[in-house]
């Protein structure tokens, strides 16, 4: 970590500033220490470069396992095809000319696909993820001087309120125990006049009765290795049969729905190999079957928490999956 990053550290509930003791240098990071509380004397260790504010054996243990075994898999930089670059620019609206040289959050890193997106951008970048995802995130942004990775929780951050000038949490807030708390939390640490942008899956009268949600309850308690096991011997099956059966005019819809294994098809991920969109089947499906936690949300219930923390605008750009950028 950078000595830079407490400018916006705090301490998780109290909020109170942390000081540095028994640091390690590497280079320009420090690499080994101990974060100190100003207010309690508690102490967080700074493991590899990263500040922990957490133990990783928690509910994201299953991110923890899919993004450290397919790091690369979503990366720009390995697939060469900019679906992630693509993505972000979609769901934030942020350029290099806006984020260069601010403070930025990413909101549940993961292995860092829109991470080093932003960091590439030349911003001050916080990758906050509460699993330990955050030694992929490390390795993804490596090469990035003013980014850092901290391991803490995203409904508890460990940072200053009204300390960044953009957050983003894409695609996270719905696996959280409280998808309500992730965003206000998300949003409180913005300065006045700071930017955001939610990803979030939404909720109709009908989600819950996707395949996913039905079988659910069941794969969730299988163990992540032999959940994941299964899934690969299944997959040679499955992938042949899903990528006819999802391309067919409306049929598709519903087969996508009955059917609990993502499958790309080649027009989705146009520049792919069929052997990197198997990969991210292999992933994604892991994702849908594995967390312990998936709360969809309604646009009304976003809008209400963005009321709750001042926000001044928004704009909707998607309401499925839930898409909202605007300003607190």
């Amino acid at each position: 970590m950078r000595e830079q990053l407490l400018e916006v550290l705090a301490e998780p509930g109290t909020g109170a500033s942390l000081q540095l003791k028994d640091a390690r240098a590497n280079g320009d990071g420090i690499e080994e220490g101990i974060l100190v509380s100003s207010e309690t004397g508690r102490e967080y260790p700074i493991i590899r470069g990263i500040p922990r504010f957490v133990d990783a054996s928690n509910y994201t243990a299953s991110f923890g396992m899919q993004w450290n075994a397919f790091r690369d898999v979503q990366l720009d930089t390995a697939t060469g095809g900019g679906h992630s670059l693509q993505r972000f620019d979609d769901e934030t609206g942020w350029d290099e000319s806006r984020l260069r040289g601010k403070w930025v959050l990413d909101g549940g890193c993961g292995a860092g696909r829109f991470a080093e997106v932003a960091a590439a951008r030349g911003c001050n970048l916080v990758a906050l993820d509460m699993s330990s995802a955050v030694e992929a995130a490390r390795s993804t942004l490596s090469s990035f001087p003013t980014a850092d990775v901290v391991q803490g929780s995203l409904l508890d951050p460990p940072l200053r309120r009204g300390s960044f000038d953009f957050a983003y949490c894409i695609g996270v807030a719905q696996h959280t125990p409280s998808p309500e708390t992730a965003v206000r939390k998300v949003a409180e640490a913005l300065k006045p006049g700071g930017e955001f942008a939610f990803t979030i899956y939404a909720r109709k009268p009908w989600t819950k009765l996707n395949a996913k949600y039905l079988v659910r309850p069941v794969t969730k308690r299988v163990p992540k290795p032999a959940l994941l096991g299964a899934i690969e011997r299944a997959m040679p099956v499955v992938f042949p049969v899903a990528e006819r059966l999802f391309s067919v005019p409306n049929v598709g819809r519903l087969a996508r729905f009955a059917i609990p294994f993502a499958v790309y098809l080649e027009d989705e991920r146009p520049t792919w190999s069929r052997e990197q969109r198997y990969r991210e089947s292999v992933l994604d499906t892991l994702d849908m079957l594995s967390p312990q936690f998936d709360s969809p949300m309604t646009w009304q219930e976003v809008e209400t928490v963005l009321r709750t923390v001042g926000a001044t605008s928004w704009n909707f750009r998607t309401r499925v999956p839930i898409n909202v950028v605007g300003t607190r």
